[in-house]
Parts: structure tokens; sequence; C-alpha cells
């Protein structure tokens, strides 16, 4: 078990996912929920394997929320 542990990535923690959600929607220029999908996509290319989607999709619509 110790040898599998050391092999998968660190998973971001919420903050880590959240800081990069919203630079993400500032270089896309997101203003609004409108935007979900235009960030979403290429937060799952930038984000997969490193972070648990749910938590990057919660992250996006707070960041577009306002």
């Amino acid at each position: 078990m110790v040898v599998l542990t050391a092999y998968p990535p660190a998973r971001l923690s919420a903050d880590e996912v959240a800081t990069e959600v919203r630079a993400l929607a500032a270089e896309l220029g997101a203003s609004g929920p409108g935007d979900m999908g235009n960030v979403m996509r290429p937060a799952k290319a930038r984000l997969a394997g490193k972070a648990d989607m749910g938590l990057v999709s919660a992250a996006v619509k707070a960041a577009l929320a306002g």
C-alpha cells in the first residue's frame, strides 16, 4: 500500500483549485454564469488528475457568480 500511495499526484486543496479557476476565468475574460462552459472545458484539461472535478465545478460557479 505504501508503494501505491507514492505514485498518484497530490490533489490540490479547495483553496488551490479556487485560485487556479479564478486565474483561468480572468485569462479567458469570463464575466458571468453564462461563461461556465467556456471555463469548465479548459479547467478540466488543466486540472485533470490534480483535483476533484466536483470541486472544480463548484469553484467555477463561485468564481462566475459575482
